[in-house]
């Protein structure tokens, strides 16, 4: 389990076509310290495993099924990537319950910068506006963010200075895919409410 709080701005620094698969090899001293052989780190809110690693560098194989559904297949060498080690047991929840599975992708809309803060707005698919709801909790790119503003087809969130600097947040552009995992907590209710005859149509 992950909780959204970036660790640290990592990079991709060689990709290996593996035929129905790739082999990531990413920059991350921080993440990599205590690493171990099949230890989990989220890459941009994907949960991945370790293949091998050094003193800052660990590789993960990722699958086709991954790349389909999650922004991955579009990293390069030289993309940057947010990097999250899972949270150790009795730590502080400093984000919210992430588990590192993607639900889907939107694109980065608009950005509109203030201040202090910008506001992005990014698109979001059919199937999870239900999941989303103003002031509610999302995860784009592996960051724990809370909904600004929840559209039929779009969503808000305000970025304070330090994500936009310590995250690939501050990188994106319009056009750009990000990573969406929705509050696992709302797919739950949403279980428990169909199983016993509460749930929409119902």
């Amino acid at each position: 389990m992950f909780t959204g709080i970036v660790e640290e701005l990592g990079e991709i620094t060689a990709v290996e076509n593996l035929g129905d698969s790739c082999r990531f090899r990413v920059r991350g001293p921080v993440v990599t310290e205590g690493a171990k052989h099949g230890d989990s780190i989220a890459v941009n809110g994907v949960c991945l495993t370790v293949v091998e690693f050094d003193a800052d560098w660990f590789t993960a194989d990722v699958m086709a099924e991954t790349l389909d559904r999650s922004s991955l297949g579009a990293l390069a060498e030289g993309s940057r990537v947010n990097l999250e080690r899972p949270m150790a047991v009795g730590a502080r929840l400093g984000g919210h319950i992430v588990q590192g599975h993607v639900d889907g992708t939107g694109r980065v809309l608009e950005r509109k910068p203030s201040e202090n803060w910008e506001i992005v707005k990014v698109s979001l698919p059919a199937d999870l506006t239900r999941y989303v709801v103003e002031k509610g909790s999302i995860t784009v790119d592996g960051i724990s963010l809370t909904v600004v503003d929840a559209g039929p087809d779009y969503f808000t969130v305000s970025l304070i200075p330090t994500t936009l600097a310590l995250t690939t947040l501050g990188l994106k552009q319009p056009g750009d895919p990000v990573n969406l995992e929705v509050d696992v907590v709302a797919k739950y209710v949403e279980r428990l409410l169909a199983s016993s005859g509460q749930g929409a149509g119902k």
